[in-house]
């Protein structure tokens, strides 16, 4: 059984969720990265029907990075629920985000969020 891995990494979006106030006039860069998994229906894999389209995969997330949220967890399943929806047959799903150089003292690349799915189908 052959298990086929797409995803987009480190989709560069500026935003602007925070928590705070003046993150969310300001706004900020982020990295946007999805990994999903499934087994290729009938190994076909020259058949958009038939996979997880990655330019689905990047609408998504301009679409939910766009929505300003408080909390970076929020954004990362709204993503996870979509790209679930979308491809029902996916067996497991990774969303995550880097907000660069967030306002904090001291010097810091970026902060992370991630959040990870697994089906609790039998294939």
């Amino acid at each position: 059984m052959f298990i086929q891995t797409v995803a987009l990494n480190d989709v560069k979006c500026f935003a602007f969720h925070g928590y705070y106030p003046e993150e969310q006039l300001t706004g900020t860069e982020f990295l946007v990265s999805v990994a999903v998994t499934f087994v290729p229906a009938g190994g076909d894999t020259e058949d958009l029907e038939r996979t997880v389209n990655y330019e689905v995969l990047n609408m998504i997330i301009l679409e939910e990075m766009a929505s300003t949220k408080k909390m970076l967890e929020s954004v990362v399943r709204l993503i996870l629920n979509r790209v679930i929806s979308a491809y029902p047959f996916v067996q497991t799903a990774v969303a995550g985000i880097k907000k660069m150089h967030p306002p904090m003292p001291g010097e810091i690349h970026h902060s992370f969020v991630q959040l990870s799915y697994t089906s609790e189908k039998k294939n």
